[in-house]
């Protein structure tokens, strides 16, 4: 196992939120490159469980924990530096690693806020009570997010998009798994 890694097992709610870039500076601190524009769990969690790159050089196999020291932003990416990885040399051979974090280690979101991972699956029906689908994506367009919603219309799947904005938006209820929008079917 390369230099501080450890043999771990990924938690059952274990989610993916960025992979090592390249190392950052002499003194074994690496560039990670957050799948968030947001990257709050990364920063908020001490723990992260690395898995080898889908491609490329493998400089090790299955799941390695992390005891990350301290993480940042950095220009427009982020830098960490965890217990053991003590030069540039050990931090280049983490490159390419993916980062997963167990969900409960998230930062608990603010009112009508959610995290994009706990939207996906939802059902989404309209006031009428008219299902339009299964949110399968969240899209962010700039000026707002756009869930991406998926269902069946003579035996393909087909995709509706509906703008995640308090306009359109009338509920999220995690615990029944279904979001509420004032949004018709033919739109």
């Amino acid at each position: 196992m390369l230099p501080g890694l450890e043999a771990a097992e990924l938690p059952a709610d274990a989610i993916e939120v960025g992979r090592i870039a390249d190392a950052w500076g002499i003194k074994g601190w690496f560039k990670v490159l957050p799948h968030s524009a947001d990257p709050e769990a990364l920063f908020s969690s001490k723990r992260w469980f690395l898995m080898p790159a889908e491609r490329g050089a493998k400089t090790f196999s299955g799941v390695a924990g992390l005891s990350v020291m301290e993480a940042k932003h950095h220009s427009d990416t982020v830098v960490a530096s965890a217990l053991g990885v003590t030069d540039r040399g050990a931090a280049e051979a983490l490159r390419g690693a993916r980062i997963f974090i167990s969900r409960a280690s998230f930062p608990t979101a603010d009112k009508d806020e959610y995290y994009w991972v706990d939207l996906i699956g939802l059902n989404v029906i309209n006031r009428e009570g008219v299902a339009l689908g299964t949110v399968s994506e969240l899209l962010a367009t700039g000026a707002q997010t756009v869930l991406v919603i998926d269902y069946l219309e003579d035996g393909k799947t087909m995709q509706r998009m509906v703008p995640f904005v308090a306009h359109y938006v009338d509920d999220v209820d995690l615990a029944k798994r279904c979001i509420t929008v004032d949004w018709q079917p033919d739109y």
